[in-house]
């Protein structure tokens, strides 16, 4: 028996097994995008729902670690708490155990045996990518040709096992892993962590079981270690994260460890002192996927209600605080890109952030050429570099967004944030430019008149006002907002003309100075234009009702 021979087929079944898995979970979670979204946005301190979004987002996306990698990130970005994010984590646990349904139905499902339903689902799948026209029946044509190969990888991974079977050194080796607990717990763990996927060192669990190479409680063992190698990714999420998103990933091993001890002496006395004959037995790829459901369903029954102890214990650990969050501070994370749906969800979230700190932006510039002051037009333009700095941290990531795999609708949704997030930058810029007329009127000892104090003081008004409604509707899609802000700004227009007319008489009136009409005039394109960039945001919110699939 050539050790080549085995390894070999065995590596290349197992790359088109995880290949095959993640073109499926891919399909899924792009069809599934907005559904996605939706889940997230009803997250509640409710730690039952937040089980309930773990489950299915795992399920979707076939990755606990991708899950809990999505849940730092969350933390991190400050969209969920550690309370939430405890939840996702058992949720999730349980939602990794899809997969191993999936590949166990070659036993309880005949129809899906890999050597009719898999090659058939792959011609189908390619077929249909080739040939179909819109975004969505090439989503489910990836879903198709991932179920199809994830089916022939697993099959390879058995035929190529199956000569080991006969080897008793290879045999040995499980036995020894049923006999110490230790072993079997250490070597699931292992190759989990270097793998970084508990559903694909489930899938090659079962390839060996389905060669008849596993005793059944060398199987307990190994998968009690790969819950406990999935936390590995987490943990390495963490590093580079604060110290909630830090203490996600010490809650998610905690969790599992504690599952571990639980059910490991559980197990030890049942084949000990209740059954010893059942242990030798080899274990099918049912029996896996139905003890890997009981291991994970049963510690999120034993532990949920102390779940907040293990959440005291990591803080503990993870030396996590209460921080401070600055307002100017965006948390887009790099790990939510994982899954562009929600990540599109968090670019919202940071873009109305940031449109909310123009607002303030704009709320000063409007009262700083009444009453000209240094402490004022300073604030203006720190505001203004906080300003850039956002508009660099949203635009380099919604670039990274829109250049991954996602759905006509969420690219036309990263096109429009790039244009909504550089109309507010560019009021925040005209902002900076009032706050230098102020400076330039301290400078030189200018003020304006008391009819020009009336005038700038009703144009900035109609001009912020625009803003204000275009913000509203892009934070609650309310389309009555959008036609305001587009009203304000046609009256802004209209007002300019006027307050433009009654400038010129005042300066050949001599009613004012020629430096302050002047300034009085670059005042009024300077707010005149924040209403124009206004009425752009208002348009883009309107146009993204449409239906792009």
């Amino acid at each position: 028996m050539e050790v080549l021979d085995i390894i070999i087929p065995f590596v290349g079944g197992l790359g088109m097994f995880i290949y095959g898995m993640q073109t499926m979970a891919q399909g899924l979670e792009n069809a599934a995008g907005d559904r996605m979204r939706s889940m997230l946005e009803i997250l509640t301190k409710n730690k039952l729902l937040g089980v309930i979004l773990g489950f299915a987002i795992t399920a979707v996306i076939q990755s606990s670690s991708a899950t809990t990698v999505m849940v730092v990130g969350f933390v991190n970005a400050g969209m969920m708490n550690l309370q939430q994010a405890m939840g996702v984590i058992m949720g999730a646990n349980i939602g990794t155990t899809v997969t191993g349904w999936l590949v166990s139905s070659t036993e309880w499902a005949k129809f899906f045996s890999p050597s009719t339903l898999a090659p058939v689902a792959v011609i189908i799948g390619v077929f249909i990518m080739l040939t179909g026209k819109r975004y969505a029946t090439k989503e489910i044509a990836k879903i198709i040709f991932g179920f199809g190969l994830l089916f022939i990888g697993i099959s390879t991974m058995s035929q190529a096992v199956e000569p080991l079977k006969h080897n008793e050194e290879f045999c040995n080796i499980f036995v020894s892993m049923g006999n110490n607990p230790l072993y079997g717990i250490a070597a699931g763990a292992f190759v989990t962590a270097i793998i970084q996927s508990s559903s694909a060192s489930v899938g090659i669990l079962q390839s060996l079981a389905a060669a008849g190479l596993v005793p059944f409680e060398a199987a307990i063992y190994i998968i009690m270690g790969q819950n406990i190698g999935t936390c590995v990714t987490a943990i390495l999420s963490g590093l580079g994260a604060n110290r909630n998103a830090k203490t996600t990933g010490i809650m998610h091993l905690l969790f599992n460890l504690i599952g571990t001890a639980i059910f490991g002496v559980v197990t030890i006395v049942y084949f000990n002192s209740v059954n010893p004959a059942w242990a030798m037995g080899n274990i099918t790829q049912t029996q896996i996927s139905l003890i890997h459901t009981m291991f994970n369903f049963g510690t999120t029954i034993i532990l949920f209600p102390v779940s907040d102890w293990i959440i005291k214990l990591a803080k503990i650990i993870g030396k996590a605080d209460a921080e401070v969050k600055d307002e100017d501070k965006l948390s887009l994370d790099q790990r939510l890109l994982e899954t562009p749906g929600i990540a599109l969800t968090s670019l919202n979230t940071e873009l109305i952030r940031m449109g909310q700190v123009v607002q303030k932006h704009l709320s000063i510039a409007e009262d700083v050429l009444i009453s000209p002051d240094e402490s004022k037009i300073r604030q203006i333009k720190e505001i203004e570099k906080s300003v850039d700095r956002m508009t660099s941290e949203i635009s380099n990531f919604t670039i990274e967004l829109s250049s991954l795999q996602i759905g006509q609708r969420e690219h036309r949704e990263t096109m429009q944030i790039l244009q909504v997030v550089s109309d507010m930058e560019r009021i925040s810029d005209q902002c900076e430019n009032i706050a230098e007329y102020a400076e330039q009127m301290i400078e030189r000892g200018l003020s304006l008149s008391d009819e020009a104090k009336k005038e700038i003081s009703q144009f900035a008004e109609v001009c912020a006002a625009s803003y204000n409604y275009a913000l509203k509707s892009f934070i609650d899609g309310d389309q009555e907002s959008a036609m305001e802000s587009i009203k304000k700004e046609t009256e802004a227009d209209k007002l300019e003309i006027v307050f433009r007319a009654r400038n010129v008489e005042r300066l050949t009136g001599h009613r004012c100075e020629a430096g302050t009409g002047i300034i009085f005039q670059d005042a009024l394109v300077s707010f005149e234009r924040i209403s124009d960039h206004a009425r752009n945001i208002a348009e883009e919110r309107d146009k993204s009702d449409s239906n792009y699939y």
